[in-house]
């Protein structure tokens, strides 16, 4: 198993120096779900919630989220990123929102935590404009599906 990159030798968490990385094009893909009653879902297909275009909304907030990431978890280092893209679906079968995100750059360190963090967020927003008819959605599957790019090379989640 790979070690912790994110603890000096004693054990004190610190940001991961980079530079000496080869810049290269980074990928990664993270995907998640947003579980919610029926009637939510047909409202949101609908155009019937209040507070509008619900998809997208969470979309904007999504790529906005990707784009604030190193303010938002620490020691990620703040990206210069070339692309991210939201895509938001409904699943009639399994009553839920599906949320994939991609974000792309060309850099010293990967971009799972944008993927990750706008999926999440997209995620958060969706529950946020529609809790007023469903307290019970439920955020799940949140998870890194694909990542190219750096020394590690290519992760693709079984």
């Amino acid at each position: 198993m790979a070690e912790l990159t994110h603890f000096d030798d004693a054990g004190n968490a610190h940001m991961v120096d980079v530079g000496g990385k080869a810049a290269t094009e980074r990928i990664a893909r993270a995907a998640g779900r947003v579980i919610m009653a029926p009637a939510t879902l047909a409202l949101i297909q609908s155009g019937g919630l209040a507070k509008g275009d619900v998809l997208g909304v969470a979309r904007l907030a999504g790529i906005m989220a990707a784009k604030r990431t190193a303010d938002l978890i620490p020691l990620c280092h703040p990206l210069q990123l070339s692309s991210v893209s939201l895509e938001l679906s409904a699943n009639s079968a399994d009553t839920c929102v599906e949320i994939i995100a991609e974000v792309k750059l060309t850099g010293r360190t990967g971009v799972e935590m944008e993927a990750l963090t706008a999926v999440s967020v997209a995620g958060l927003t969706i529950y946020d404009m529609c809790k007023a008819v469903d307290r019970g959605m439920r955020l799940t599957e949140v998870r890194l599906v694909h990542k190219s790019g750096g020394k590690s090379g290519a992760y693709d989640a079984p």
